[in-house]
């Protein structure tokens, strides 16, 4: 990407030697059905790829945009955070409404703010939470079809809800990971769900996860699971037993993309502010595609 020479600002600032890098921290919701996920990627739209130009161009300069963790294809987020380093000393609300008038309608910087220099998203998270809708009506609204999945077919809904908390815990989730190209380095596939839920609203049933990190296409493969038990295909023990380490082989379960949304993720608070325990806070944060 190729920028015009540094804008006046950076100039008489560099001159009076009074640039400054600020770490700002924002707020990114998205529509991720034009987008080839998250991180950027050769050759293809991304949400970060489009933050850089569009950063890129106030700066001036080329910016690393920073996520909390990785979206997949198709998947839309409301709660997305990233963090970006910049020299320009543009106020941060008027930040939002440059980034914002510059952005694709599809994504929207919901709040931006000062950080510190040091904040590295993906490791500080303590918890992120995600929702997966699912369209029950025969006919779905053409209005919604992005954001759902469509089943109107008949599903044991009892039981997909009885089944949804016994995810939650500590467990080793290789087998709803799908295959990795950082598998080779051997990471623990164990991750802590606080919570799992599921229950009918209106003509939808919603599925809420919340936890300490989840792997590569990990929650739509635990949607895929609790579809299976609600078709009368997975039972119980079968669903336990996936949760077991050295469980042989992988699901094949996977719900598509566009019901999936990143809800919001959580940091601790800054220093000398406390906040409620959250159990688990010590646990991996690690995230992929989920």
């Amino acid at each position: 990407m190729k920028f015009a020479l540094k804008p006046q600002w950076y100039s008489m600032g560099l001159d009076s030697g009074k640039v400054t890098a600020r770490r700002l921290k924002f707020l990114v919701a998205y529509d991720g059905t034009a987008y080839h996920g998250w991180q950027v990627q050769p050759g293809q739209g991304t949400i970060q790829g489009v933050l850089q130009r569009v950063l890129g161009e106030i700066e001036g300069a080329g910016v690393l945009v920073a996520g909390s963790g990785r979206t997949d294809a198709g998947v839309h987020a409301e709660g997305q955070v990233a963090a970006v380093t910049i020299c320009n000393p543009i106020p941060v609300l008027n930040l939002r409404q440059a980034v914002n008038r510059l952005l694709p309608r599809d994504i929207r910087v919901v709040s931006v703010e000062e950080t510190t220099a040091d904040s590295t998203l993906r490791r500080h998270a303590v918890a992120k939470t995600y929702e997966y809708r699912i369209a029950r009506d025969p006919a779905c609204s053409p209005f919604e079809r992005l954001y759902v999945h469509h089943h109107p077919y008949p599903l044991d809904e009892v039981a997909m809800a009885r089944l949804a908390p016994v995810l939650a815990g500590t467990h080793d989730f290789s087998a709803f990971a799908a295959r990795d190209d950082r598998d080779a380095l051997g990471l623990s596939k164990v991750r802590t769900i606080f919570s799992s839920a599921l229950w009918r609203e209106g003509g939808r049933l919603l599925y809420r996860v919340r936890g300490s990190g989840f792997l590569k296409h990990m929650v739509r493969n635990l949607v895929g699971a609790l579809l299976e038990a609600g078709k009368g295909n997975l039972s119980e023990a079968e669903l336990r037993a996936m949760l077991q380490p050295g469980y042989p082989g992988k699901t094949a379960l996977r719900a598509p993309a566009s019901g999936l949304f990143l809800l919001s993720v959580e940091y601790p608070p800054p220093v000398g502010q406390t906040r409620g325990p959250a159990a688990g806070d010590t646990q991996s944060t690690t995230t992929a595609d989920a």
